[in-house]
């Protein structure tokens, strides 16, 4: 990341997220659903109550493996008995993104546990397989060849720590998951579908792998 680029992801008043955060923020304490309640009416100020939160996902919530989207979703269903947010949504950005800003420079807690440890042996298990008409794994590129170029852009070693994010190749904010299948289909593979298992797990391997990167 250049210089100017690092400037403007660090300055709140530069960085484009900024605007998907209050936009979550206005979400947040918006009704909504058959029970008209808002998030902040469980779970009260999101700056100390969900402090922390977005730094322990994706886990185990109730035999599922989710991440924090599907935990947002999962919410909406069973607490304001409302539809879930598609995936890659601006609400559902919004709302990531907002949780997310209260969890900013706070280590990552994913551990790996009983619950979790098939996942993540899953998760390890994708990170290394080569797939695609390059036949290449993420461990090729991201821990064997990290810190190199390709295509004159560094290597970065995949640490996974500030989604959803603004990506200027974008123009608006993403989540990882949307990251993971452009990485995927640059190798010429047919990528997972948003918010499927095989994301996920290669999520929570992602974020267990960078736990002291954060």
């Amino acid at each position: 990341m250049s210089p100017s680029t690092r400037e403007m992801q660090d300055d709140e008043t530069l960085n484009p997220a900024t605007f998907w955060v209050l936009d979550g923020q206005a979400l947040w304490n918006t009704p909504s659903g058959q029970k008209n309640v808002s998030c902040a009416q469980c779970h009260g100020e999101a700056s100390s109550s969900m402090k922390g939160v977005a730094a322990s996902f994706p886990k185990v919530v109730h035999h599922q493996l989710l991440s924090l989207e599907g935990q947002i979703n999962m919410c909406r269903e069973a607490k304001q008995q409302a539809a879930p947010l598609a995936m890659e949504s601006k609400p559902l950005l919004s709302l990531a993104t907002f949780i997310g800003h209260a969890s900013k420079g706070m280590p990552i807690t994913v551990s790996r546990s009983p619950l979790n440890a098939q996942d993540l042996d899953a998760g390890q298990r994708l990170y290394e397989q080569r797939i695609g008409q390059l036949n290449l794994s993420c461990a090729q590129c991201h821990t064997e060849r990290a810190g190199l170029k390709l295509g004159g852009n560094f290597i970065p070693e995949a640490h996974p720590t500030g989604y959803p994010i603004y990506r200027l190749e974008w123009q608006t904010v993403g989540s990882l998951q949307r990251r993971l299948r452009n990485c995927m289909t640059g190798v010429r593979a047919e990528p997972y579908a948003l918010g499927s298992k095989e994301l996920t797990q290669l999520e929570l391997f992602l974020m267990w792998r960078a736990r002291y990167a954060a």
